[in-house]
């Protein structure tokens, strides 16, 4: 999977030249947020921006708890990591894990909601702060919003979920610099969103 994800991203810039590293952003939440978190740590110079939305980051450090909600029920599909062949492959991939020392990365927003059982506030704040004290000096900022109102799936109110959504891609078009390039139809700006399970 997240091979496949990176492979389309470098298909859009190298093959299809439909777009170039500094114009390309991604998104993923849950599980796909996992799968953004481990393309950028694979190949963060394919990447202007990321959108990672209540990101299951911290795979092994939550399936090994067995206290938290869901976990212990995940493991026929994942995994126990308390067994010693799962916590070595949970931890090759694992976006925690895997944060390159020194790399530029690209900009990373990272969103996360306090009353959240799948996905604990926690894991986008520890993913943010690894990101911060790991990566080079010239990464785009990491930045992280938390909705201490909201659970997996954000706000459920319609016009509170159309200004997050607005919020977020307003965010996401600023980084990309969309304004700076409307009208150079040569490099269109991309968004490639990634589906949870």
């Amino acid at each position: 999977t997240f091979n496949d994800f990176i492979d389309v991203a470098r298909w859009l810039i190298e093959t299809k030249k439909l777009t170039t590293p500094d114009l390309l952003s991604c998104e993923g939440r849950s599980a796909g947020g996992m799968t953004v978190g481990a393309a950028i740590n694979q190949a963060p110079e394919l990447f202007k921006m990321a959108i990672l939305g209540v990101p299951f980051v911290d795979v092994v450090g939550t399936m090994t708890d067995a206290s938290i909600p869901l976990t212990a029920s995940e493991w026929e599909e994942w995994g126990n990591p308390n067994e010693r062949k799962f916590f070595d492959y949970m931890k090759s991939y694992t976006p925690m894990s895997n944060v390159k020392k020194g790399a530029t990365y690209p900009t990373v927003f990272l969103l996360g909601g306090l009353y959240d059982p799948r996905v604990q506030y926690w894991e986008p704040t520890k993913f943010a702060a690894t990101l911060r004290h790991t990566q080079g000096p010239e990464s785009g900022p990491v930045c992280l919003k938390i909705d201490m109102s909201a659970g997996h799936f954000s706000a459920s109110d319609r016009y509170k979920y159309l200004r997050e959504t607005a919020f977020d891609y307003a965010f996401l078009l600023d980084q990309v610099g969309l304004v700076s390039h409307a009208d150079n139809v040569d490099e269109p700006t991309l968004h490639v969103q990634s589906s949870s399970s």
